[in-house]
């Protein structure tokens, strides 16, 4: 590998007073911040995932160049956590505010919408040309190497080729959930293809770590500012909203900066449900995995003080950390 690659993680703290507060002063309605699509308390909760995130990354990315944390005005507080356990460390960390990937859109401030800040993720200053993207309850659970991320240069989008068409229809016929269909993952993903004006399919990604590409988004925003502004100024989700990822490989399989490859097998995902033995079968699946290398443990916040404890205590044995 002949380039520095870094990972930026998205972050934010939402048990903080001060965040709660905020998010109750800039929402246009009470029923903006129940949503669970759009403001929802479950958007923005966490139990600690960012620092086995990050420890994930230490651990079995010994590569990287940069992590960068972006938060807004919140400091998860790691320091202590990544010198215990990783003291020899070479891979430097850096949190890094919304204002300044919004520098010069200082009116857009706040925003609590993950598409609006990933939308310009790619001004992060030296962010390197190529970088793994991930939210905070993304992991890595086996060692990795550069190439599982990038091949000769070009991006590996690791997806399932799904029908434009055939999503287009799912998302016509979707039942509403109190009077309104919900503004999903694969509505997002058809909206990027839209503002390129792609028709046939597109690549379904998964919950995991996305590498991309700084120059495919800078340069297409370049051309189409418009389109980086109508994305990045909600400050909670509406649903004309794309997927800043999905854009990213949609024109990157084009130019020839992208490659697709099979997400089946890599990728491991657990959505706590209220179910017994749920969680514990999952994680033997974990265990089980030859070809795993991601997994993501969504809303971990609303599983039991059990199953949560469960889940910690196997990432801290998988990742070789201690709590």
């Amino acid at each position: 590998m002949d380039y520095p690659i870094d990972a930026v993680i998205a972050w934010v703290d939402g048990n903080d007073p001060a965040h709660r507060a905020k998010r109750q002063t800039f929402s246009d309605s009470a029923e903006q911040l129940k949503r669970e699509d759009i403001g929802g308390d479950i958007r923005f909760t966490s139990v600690g995932e960012i620092r086995y995130c990050v420890a994930s990354l230490l651990r079995f990315a010994p590569f990287l160049r940069k992590i960068f944390i972006v938060t807004d005005k919140q400091n998860p507080e790691i320091d202590q956590f990544v010198q215990e356990n990783f003291p020899d460390k070479t891979t430097q960390i850096e949190i890094v505010d919304h204002r300044v990937i919004y520098r010069d859109y200082d009116s857009f401030l706040p925003v609590f919408n993950s598409l609006s800040i990933e939308t310009v993720l790619w001004r992060i200053p030296d962010l390197s040309e190529h970088f793994i993207y991930l939210n905070d309850d993304f992991m890595l659970v086996a060692p990795t190497v550069p190439e599982d991320f990038f091949s000769a240069g070009k991006a590996i989008c690791y997806a399932e080729n799904f029908s434009l068409p055939l999503a287009r229809l799912l998302r016509k016929i979707k039942p509403k959930k109190n009077g309104h269909r919900l503004f999903g993952f694969k509505d997002a993903m058809i909206n990027a293809c839209d503002v390129i004006g792609h028709k046939r399919s597109f690549p379904y990604i998964g919950h995991i770590p996305l590498a991309q590409r700084v120059s495919v988004l800078r340069d297409f925003f370049m051309e189409h500012p418009e389109a980086m502004k109508e994305n990045m100024k909600p400050r909670f989700r509406v649903p004309t909203q794309f997927n800043p990822q999905v854009l990213c490989y949609l024109l990157g399989l084009e130019s020839g900066a992208c490659i697709l490859r099979r997400r089946k097998g890599k990728d491991l995902y657990l959505k706590p449900k209220d179910k017994l033995g749920y969680v514990q079968a999952h994680l033997d699946r974990f265990d089980k995995s030859r070809t795993g290398i991601f997994c993501c443990f969504n809303s971990l916040d609303l599983a039991t003080p059990e199953d949560q404890q469960l889940v910690i205590s196997w990432l801290q044995k998988r990742i070789g950390v201690k709590g």
